[in-house]
This record gives structure tokens, C-alpha cells and sequence, in this order.
């Protein structure tokens, strides 16, 4: 995961810790957090001792831990829950569930999650017959009603040794949840439609035309506006799994053709549509369906055709009220090529970057964005996820 953006530091987790086989996974959360330069409090069961030793929670929070054992007259889950600015309980055993769902208070975990006025995120973790059970299944339902977050468990292999739906999501998901849920949720209702990473542009079945986006920038746009509360679906191509999170509603394409057919087909759904796929501009006019070979001339003469334009084509198709914000990388004159651009496609705003300055452009964690309207030309430098929450801000500004 890159380097945590400033408004994700310093913010206040509880970690609320039941006794099931995925609690060893916490340790390996508990460090995502800090690393996030965030503090965390960790509330433990008896049972869940069992699993993940207190000692390493303790080190590597750097903080007392929590349990049924240890804790004075101070009223600590009134304590730790008002100092909260997000309570994550993770992972939740059946019995863990259903004493918050009923009101028992009957451990610290459990009193804590009554006191709780801040968002509470529940992740269960159990057999996935267990997690199936009527009774479960009404849990559930109870907690979500109350305006508690439960994310659905994921299907794999569990404990027991079946396979099925049960397993406690991997800690960078539950990051992205609780980045979600202490994000400021002015998006609420949104449709974002966002397309990210470059296209392949195929010469034969083996080699292709192509440029070296990571798609870093789009999904960074993307995680931003749906911690922000939007709905949020990519139109990608070939990138690294590393962008993905479950949150966002990924479809992936190959070509420049297939990511306008996808667009296409989303671009009424999308209140923003965000151009941030670094698109080819040409491809091979005629495609080899076999390898073709080095032997005879030296030379290899590739006659190409242009790509349809996406980002002009959906500033043909805008409806009313949808805002269109599209992307530039240059290598000069960056904010001139960049007006012409944002005037010719009919956008309502233009990213625009030097791709050849230090720090900017392909592959890399940071950036320098002009964001370019009709009303003027804000300038955002650092990380890129710190940009697109920027980027949203100024956008949602008008």
C-alpha cells in the first residue's frame, strides 16, 4: 500500500477483538494502522487470548491492552469509546453478534459496543453454517438496522476445513472501511464512473502497443470518492491488483475500443465520470492472429489507425447535470494543451500533469496536478491520494 495521506493520520480506532481462528490477523492490522500514524486501543475477550497473545498487541500499539482481567474502577469502555472516532470489531464470533444485537452487556467488548456513539464496523468471522443460521442471518439484520456497518465475510478456506463464505476480509480491506467510515461523507448518492490504467493495443497474440500508466492516479480518484460515500464503478485496464478494493465496482478491458463500449454503457448511470485512463491514441490497423517472426527484412513497418476519442465522445453524450472531468499528461505547455483540450472535449474540468517532472506522472506515489476549469486553475502537489481528495474537494466547491 502506498504512503497514507495526510487526513487519514492521527485519527482514533478501537479495535474490539473476539475469540475466533481469524484473530490472528490482527497483529498484521494493528501495524497497518500505526503505520497510518494512527492510534489504536485494543479491547480483547477472554477467548480471544486464546488466539493472539496481548503481549504482541501491546507492543505493537505501544498501548495497554484491554481485557476482562485488567481493567480498573475508571469505567473504561465509557472512556474508550468516547476517546473513539471509530470502533472496529473484527473478527465477530456468532456469540460475540448476537450479545451486541440482544444488549448483552456481559464482558468489556460487548459494554463497549453499547456505549459506542461513534460508527461501529462489525466484520464476522465463522463456519459458513454458522454464518448461514437463521439466527445469525437476524443478528445481522438487527445490527444493520441500528446503523452498524457488517461487512459480508468472504468465501474461502476456513478453519474447519471446508470452504465457503466466512472468513474475516484481509486487513487492507478493513482499512478501506475504516478510512470509509471516518471520511466525510458529502458524496452520499453519487455515481461516480471512473476509468484508470492504460490500454493494449494488440499487435500479434504476443506483443501489443502500450504506455506505462499504473493506473495509480484513477484509483486513487476512485477509493477517494467512495470513502466520500459515493457509488463508485472503474472501467480499468491491465493494472496490478494492488489499486483494487472491494468497495469499488471494477470492470476490466483490454483495448481502447472495449473501454469505450464500457463507458458507453455506464456514462447515464454516472453523475462524474472521470477520465483518468491513460487511453492509446492508435492501434494496429491490421492485426496479426499468428506471432510474426523476425526472419527476412530487418525492418517492420506497423501501419496504425486512430482510437476513438473516449473523452470527447462522452462530452458529446453528457447529459444535463453531470459533471465531466477529464486528464492530460504533457510533456510541454502543460496548462495551454490542456485549455485547448478541456475546450474541445466539452469537459468541466481538466487534470493536467507534466509527465517528465520529478515526482509526476507514471508509476510513482506523488504528483503535480493543474486542475483546470472555466472559472480558473488550482494547482495540487504530494501524494496522489492526498490530490484526489483534493481534487474532490474543489470539484464539489464548484
Amino acid at each position: 500500500m502506498p504512503q497514507m495521506p495526510e487526513w487519514k493520520h492521527n485519527r482514533r480506532i478501537l479495535l474490539g477483538i473476539s475469540g475466533g481462528i481469524a484473530a490472528y490477523k490482527l497483529p498484521y492490522l494493528l501495524r497497518k494502522i500505526t503505520k497510518a500514524k494512527c492510534e489504536a486501543e485494543v479491547i480483547m475477550t477472554s477467548s480471544a487470548k486464546n488466539f493472539v497473545a496481548p503481549m504482541t498487541l501491546e507492543t505493537l500499539s505501544g498501548r495497554k491492552i484491554w481485557t476482562d482481567d485488567n481493567f480498573d474502577a475508571a469505567i473504561p469502555h465509557i472512556r474508550l469509546t468516547d476517546w473513539a472516532e471509530v470502533f472496529v470489531i473484527a473478527p465477530c464470533t456468532a456469540n460475540t453478534l448476537a450479545k451486541i444485537a440482544q444488549g448483552i452487556a456481559d464482558n468489556l467488548l460487548t459494554s463497549a459496543a453499547l456505549a459506542a456513539s461513534c460508527p461501529v464496523l462489525v466484520f464476522p468471522a465463522m463456519n459458513e453454517r454458522m454464518y448461514s443460521n437463521p439466527a445469525v442471518q437476524e443478528n445481522i439484520a438487527i445490527l444493520k438496522r441500528r446503523g452498524i456497518f457488517v461487512a459480508d465475510p468472504e468465501d474461502g478456506d476456513l478453519a474447519c476445513g471446508v470452504s465457503g463464505k466466512g472468513r474475516m476480509p484481509e486487513p487492507e480491506e478493513i482499512m478501506h472501511e475504516i478510512f470509509r467510515a471516518l471520511c466525510v461523507h458529502d458524496m452520499n448518492g453519487k455515481h461516480v464512473l471512473v476509468t484508470a490504467g492504460p490500454t493494449h493495443e494488440y499487435i500479434d497474440p504476443v506483443r501489443y502497443i502500450s504506455n506505462p500508466s499504473s493506473g495509480k492516479m484513477g484509483f486513487a480518484m476512485a477509493r477517494s470518492a467512495w470513502y466520500r460515500g459515493a457509488e463508485v464503478r472503474v472501467i480499468s485496464g491491465p493494472v496490478e491488483a494492488y489499486s483494487f478494493c472491494d468497495g469499488l465496482k471494477v470492470e476490466g478491458v483490454t483495448t481502447a475500443v472495449e473501454m469505450l463500449e464500457a463507458v458507453r454503457k455506464n456514462l447515464d448511470w454516472a453523475d462524474y465520470v472521470v477520465k483518468a485512463a491513460a487511453v492509446g491514441d492508435y492501434r494496429v490497423k491490421d492485426y496479426s492472429a499468428h506471432k510474426l517472426k523476425r526472419e527476412g527484412s530487418d525492418e517492420l513497418t506497423l501501419s496504425l489507425v486512430q482510437n476513438p476519442d473516449i473523452a470527447a465522445e462522452a462530452g458529446k453524450l453528457k447529459h444535463d447535470g453531470q459533471v465531466l472531468i477529464g486528464f492530460a499528461a504533457e510533456t510541454d505547455d502543460v496548462v495551454l494543451h490542456a485549455r485547448e483540450k478541456l475546450a474541445r472535449k466539452n469537459l468541466d474540468y481538466i487534470l493536467a500533469n507534466d509527465v517528465l517532472a520529478e515526482g509526476s506522472g507514471f508509476r510513482t506515489d506523488t504528483n503535480t496536478l493543474h486542475l483546470i476549469s472555466s472559472s480558473g486553475t488550482q494547482s495540487f502537489s504530494g501524494l496522489k491520494e492526498d490530490i484526489a481528495f483534493d481534487v474532490w474537494s474543489a470539484v464539489l466547491a464548484g
